[in-house]
């Protein structure tokens, strides 16, 4: 049984992690600002006949500055009255103690991953992946669950781990009442920021790649600017259909057979144990409804030392799928697909991603 100290301990943790990933975006410029110093120290070190051979090196470190500043600005827009978002968290910005609690490199690695995310889901530069990886769900969708042949509003649709909200946002935009899950803090005050407050379609601009010293063709590569939202979620008719919900998967629902279909990318692998999420995927859809998956199974927590992680082979978590009681309507194992890649860059990392459309058997 929980005691009350067990649960103010476990709710003081949270309002801890939110503070450190808050500290995370407000350190961003500095941390940015260390390895271009780093750079500036190693160029400064080189025989003088070496620096003569690559007189722009200093200027480019310049240009790559005044990218981390231009990137400061978009992060400090991101985190303004990021703390009245949930409840009772404004209080806890006034404590001192908290303030300043230290954020990791992980954490500084995450500020960094949330700014190249709006490039995959907001931009017209992450129009092919999105193209990829969004649109065979997509088109899933209106198959299994035609326009003309039912109300798409009255469609219950779940997107876990929806990131910065795109691949919902679209269902939505076709008329499936549609809700997005997802778990991370950077994810949800940028997803909160993109949907809530860009009112402008291209009104921003960041420079995703500054943080990718290799691989570079050329300087201009990394300082390459990327526009955003391609498309302004708060313009037009408001999407009384879509909605956001934060916490983690497996304990925001807890009611069964709510959802007609489920549609998942690039999001089992995020489990430490799979097994778990196909068993809460089942329970929710309602007999009759699909889940609709894509992606690769990397699986985020199997190099952690102190994080769990059960790796299934692709055969075994199929025979998972089928043991729960679902069916397979649909298979691909070999989907090419990329994740927040620079398409400049020299080296770039593709999936070959398992889709598949499973049904949950109507009752009898």
């Amino acid at each position: 049984m929980e005691t009350k100290n067990e649960h103010i301990t476990e709710d003081e943790e949270e309002k801890r992690h939110f503070i450190r990933v808050l500290n995370s975006f407000r350190g961003y410029r500095n941390n940015s600002y260390k390895r271009v110093k780093q750079a500036e120290k190693y160029y400064e070190a080189l025989p003088e006949r070496h620096k003569a051979m690559i007189p722009y090196f200093k200027d480019h470190l310049e240009t790559v500055k005044t990218c981390v500043d231009h990137n400061a600005e978009v992060v400090n827009m991101l985190i303004k009255d990021a703390d009245v978002m949930f409840e009772n968290q404004s209080k806890l910005i006034e404590n001192d103690t908290l303030k300043n609690t230290i954020p990791s490199l992980q954490d500084m690695s995450k500020v960094k991953t949330t700014l190249r995310q709006f490039v995959r889901d907001w931009s017209v530069e992450g129009q092919e992946e999105r193209n990829a990886c969004y649109n065979p769900v997509i088109q899933a969708i209106e198959k299994y669950f035609p326009a003309s042949e039912c109300d798409p509003s009255k469609i219950n649709i779940l997107v876990p781990g929806s990131g910065l909200g795109r691949l919902a946002y679209d269902i939505a935009q076709r008329g499936y009442t549609c809700q997005g899950n997802e778990w991370s803090l950077f994810m949800l005050i940028a997803s909160n920021f993109i949907l809530n407050k860009c009112c402008d379609k291209n009104s921003f601009i960041i420079y995703p790649w500054i943080h990718e010293w290799t691989n570079n063709k050329s300087h201009d590569h990394q300082t390459s600017a990327v526009k955003f939202p391609d498309v302004c979620p708060s313009e037009g008719p408001s999407l009384t259909n879509f909605s956001m919900a934060a916490g983690d998967f497996l304990e925001v629902y807890a009611t069964k057979d709510v959802f007609d279909c489920v549609a998942s990318v690039f999001f089992i692998d995020t489990a430490h144990n799979i097994i778990a999420y196909i068993e809460k995927i089942y329970n929710i859809i309602k007999p009759g409804g699909y889940w609709i998956n894509l992606g690769p199974l990397l699986y985020h927590f199997a190099d952690s030392a102190v994080e769990s992680s059960v790796e299934l082979s692709y055969e075994e978590v199929r025979q998972v799928i089928l043991d729960f009681g679902f069916v397979f309507e649909k298979e691909e194992t070999d989907v090419r697909t990329t994740y927040i890649q620079n398409p400049q860059s020299m080296i770039r990392y593709e999936y070959d991603s398992v889709f598949f459309v499973v049904h949950k058997p109507s009752l009898p």
